[in-house]
């Protein structure tokens, strides 16, 4: 009896070490070699639209795949039955991303990708669909001589159809000929001189391209200056309501008092006139600078810089509306506006400028210590070598008692470069109590050691800013920002065309460096 049971224990011991043993193959098999029956699907497939009409396409490798396809159909449901309108084979992997090109605008596509080897069956599909964004056509509008007060001529690739041109405002519909085709240029009238215009190109109910441009003003309704002419005393004796239109050249004119509701524009603003000036803004004017090159070198001593570009120095009234447009402005020690006097200001609207070399030493680039405005609109901008070591927007909490309205600040596609780029500075340094801040769709890159905000500034709206090379900043940013490098074309010349497909899809930065 004993003899059995010592048999079937030693029966039961060596069963149980094969099966460990067994399980123990196994495992190993499964740790070093998964055999399938076929290809993995492709993960992670991205379909992003670039230059409007084309896509690039990425997805994660697959093991042992070794080339791709992709499919793509003219539905924007997945419905992939049918032949495809594109199919592209032997795709390898380097080659990613894959851009495809020839696409309608205006369009959502079906995508799929496959992986294939020779020794394994194909994978199955992985799919998604992407929506091209509006076909652009159109060249840019020459202003220097396809642009007047009443008409513009838009030129697009000779022999590309089109129906119609579509104007705003005004609902001008211009039908395009036979010979508009075949030129590819047509000429529109009956215009209105200084009225931003967008032109929509047509192809029934497609758009081919899109045009915005602003017509100039009509010299027949302002004072015309010439270089030689003493632009320093047509200002002091402007009555009020003046526009003077300055022809191409140089005009120094030191510091100046604007005492009057006038308006500084270029009768050419393919040609900006330079104007060597500190603006002093007095008596609580509203005042409209355009197309105008703004330089401070020699502008009130002779070899140097003056302070800023724009003061304001009348205290104890309220300003009106100071606008800002089209302008280069560039070569002052202190600053681009200083408002240290007691007062409101209804707006200062800053739009579509290139502000360079303010050194910023003395004073803020934005710097509002006494006063300020009730609204302050600072959009499609390129701010560099500038505040390097100054806070951009500036505005102190000095007499916010004194008055019922608060500052609101709206930065709004902008590209800054190399601002702030000091642990004491920021870019937003709002202390007056009750600001509000929107800071949205601007690049900010190069200030590895500035900040973003002061405590006391009151974000109410952030999204859709990109921050490159300036990690302390985006760390403050509760909009969800990006870090991506914008692929400058050459920032030491000063051109910031960006070359990055997910910053151009997205139209991030000052507008006039998206491709």
């Amino acid at each position: 009896m004993n003899n059995i049971f010592k048999k079937i224990t030693y029966i039961l011991t060596l069963s149980v070490a094969l099966f460990t043993t067994g399980c123990g193959d196994d495992i190993d098999d499964e740790i070093t070699s998964l055999d399938t029956s076929r290809l993995f699907s492709p993960t992670e497939v991205e379909a992003l639209v670039i230059n409007r009409t084309e896509v690039q396409v990425t997805w994660d490798a697959v093991s042992k795949a070794e080339s791709y396809t992709i499919e793509v159909y003219d539905n924007a449901n997945e419905d992939y039955s049918g032949t495809p309108m594109r199919q592209i084979s032997g795709i390898n992997f380097n080659e990613l991303p894959y851009i495809i090109t020839g696409f309608d605008g205006e369009t959502t596509y079906s995508l799929r990708v496959q992986a294939i080897s020779e020794d394994v069956p194909e994978s199955k599909w992985t799919s998604t669909t992407f929506k091209t964004a509006t076909e652009q056509i159109f060249s840019p509008v020459d202003i220097a001589n396809d642009l007047a007060a009443t008409w513009v001529t838009l030129r697009w690739i000779a022999g590309e159809t089109a129906t119609e041109i579509v104007f705003t405002p005004g609902d001008i519909i211009y039908t395009v000929t036979a010979a508009d085709i075949a030129a590819g240029a047509a000429t529109i009238t009956g215009l209105t001189p200084e009225t931003k215009y967008e032109a929509v190109l047509k192809n029934g109910t497609k758009t081919r391209g899109t045009a915005s441009f602003e017509t100039p003003l009509d010299l027949d309704g302002a004072i015309q200056v010439f270089p030689e002419d003493d632009l320093a005393a047509l200002i002091v004796a402007a009555a009020g309501g003046e526009v003077f239109a300055l022809m191409p050249g140089t005009y120094a004119i030191g510091k100046i008092a604007i005492t009057k509701n006038i308006s500084i524009k270029a009768a050419k603003p393919a040609d900006k006139p330079i104007v060597n000036a500190l603006i002093s803004l007095e008596d609580g004017i509203s005042f409209e600078l355009k197309d105008v090159i703004l330089d401070g070198t020699d502008a009130v001593e002779t070899g140097k810089k003056a302070d800023q570009a724009i003061q304001f120095n009348t205290a104890d009234v309220s300003y009106g509306n100071i606008n800002i447009e089209g302008c280069e402005i560039r070569n002052y020690l202190k600053g681009l506006l200083y408002f240290n006097v007691k007062g409101m200001a209804e707006s200062i609207t800053i739009n579509n400028c290139v502000i360079h070399d303010i050194e910023c030493n003395g004073g803020d680039l934005f710097d509002c210590r006494l006063g300020t405005a009730k609204q302050i609109n600072f959009t499609n901008n390129t701010v560099y070598n500038s505040a390097a070591a100054r806070d951009v927007f500036r505005i102190d909490n000095d007499n916010s008692s004194a008055f019922t309205s608060a500052p609101k600040l709206l930065v709004d596609h902008n590209t800054f470069i190399g601002v702030a780029n000091d642990s004491k500075r920021r870019i937003l340094y709002l202390r007056w109590v009750g600001n509000e801040i929107t800071f949205a769709n601007n690049i900010i890159a190069n200030s590895p050691n500035g900040t973003f905000k002061h405590s006391s500034s009151n974000i109410i709206g952030s999204s859709n800013n990109n921050f490159y090379d300036a990690d302390t900043m985006a760390g403050a940013d509760t909009g969800s920002p990006t870090s991506l490098d914008p692929g400058f074309a050459n920032p030491a010349g000063a051109d910031f065309t960006v070359s990055n497909p997910t910053l151009i899809s997205k139209g991030l930065g000052d507008p006039r460096w998206i491709p």
